[in-house]
């Protein structure tokens, strides 16, 4: 349940403004980098808005796991006031550097929080962490002084048309980059990260007859969570020569009965992991048990044969994490034959 926290303008205005008044605790930066940070005026966009920066932020607050894994991915834990809002563990690869940012609330950041932080900029993987009875509108942080970043993911419409999902992700790493002033950093993560990409649309060629998905995200009550066509999992279905079986619903994760599962007869089920997060029906366990109950989903190919894939919940989701889905649905589509 979200709980609003209203401030007042003035005193919001009064937080922000502190930024300017020393609190930068990233003193260890090489003169390189250093130069880049001192540059002109940056110009940024990010979901409809124009971001100007003075120089490169060296308190941005994260307001969701993603977008604090893509700022340590990019090496940037030097410079972030805090972290928020994390649904599991944070990677291995990025735990030493997150021990670094402070943890400015385990659930959703309030506005409240985010004033204390005294950011210069805030960053989300989603719009909707954006709201008056959250941290405030992207509009009211920008007359008070604080520019936001929104993950070009979320906001399709606001992009070039033609572009895939990991091509808006790594457009925020792009972004992300020319910001901090550390360009070399995205452009080497994005070449990374493309590698990945081509190594799975290698298997598309050796994949049996476009195979359907059905990727089951979370469950509550009995009502199954499933990706929807502008869900990143569509995309990784389409890179491996496989289709998702959802792709007709125009949403990233629609709810969807059982019995609708049960229609689309899928050939393998991607079951997403989130037992970290805790709640009832998150597990890959719990969601195996609802389909296990049902008696039109239980009795699928797919289920009696036991097709079905397990990866983390959080690479279903856009992040920097998200290819490592790829080598995990390859490598468990080969297993179930397939792949040729």
């Amino acid at each position: 349940m979200r709980h609003p926290a209203r401030l007042g303008i003035a005193a919001l205005a009064l937080a922000f403004a502190a930024v300017g008044c020393g609190n930068t605790p990233d003193t260890a930066h090489n003169s390189d980098e250093a130069g880049k940070e001192t540059q002109a005026r940056k110009q940024v966009r990010s979901c409809g808005h124009e971001l100007s920066l003075d120089a490169a932020p060296r308190r941005a607050v994260a307001l969701d796991q993603s977008s604090t894994e893509v700022l340590l991915a990019l090496g940037l834990e030097q410079r972030m006031a805090g972290t928020s809002n994390l649904k599991t563990k944070i990677a291995p690869e990025f735990r030493d550097a997150y021990a670094k940012v402070p943890v400015l609330s385990p659930k959703i950041l309030s506005s409240e929080q985010l004033r204390a932080a005294t950011p210069d900029l805030a960053v989300a993987g989603f719009t909707d962490y954006f709201t008056k009875d959250r941290v405030g509108t992207r509009e009211e942080l920008a007359r008070l002084g604080l520019p936001s970043y929104v993950s070009a993911v979320d906001c399709p419409k606001q992009n070039a048309a033609g572009k895939s999902p990991f091509d808006l992700l790594f457009q925020d790493y792009t972004a992300l980059g020319k910001a901090f002033g550390v360009q070399d950093r995205a452009a080497a993560l994005v070449k990374e990260q493309r590698a990945v990409l081509e190594q799975a649309a290698k298997t598309a060629g050796r994949v049996k007859g476009a195979p359907r998905i059905v990727w089951v995200y979370s469950v509550y009550g009995d009502t199954p969570y499933v990706a929807g066509r502008s869900a990143m999992p569509s995309e990784m279905s389409r890179l491996v020569g496989a289709k998702n079986a959802f792709d007709d619903v125009d949403e990233d994760w629609p709810a969807v009965s059982w019995e609708q599962i049960a229609s689309r007869d899928p050939d393998l089920i991607v079951v997403g992991d989130l037992s970290e997060r805790g709640k009832p029906g998150d597990s890959a366990a719990d969601k195996l048990k609802a389909m296990r109950a049902n008696p039109l989903v239980s009795k699928l190919d797919a289920f009696t044969h036991q097709r079905i894939i397990e990866v983390p919940g959080t690479e279903m989701d856009p992040s920097v994490r998200t290819v490592s889905a790829l080598p995990r649905l390859t490598a468990g589509m080969k297993e179930l034959g397939y792949v040729r």
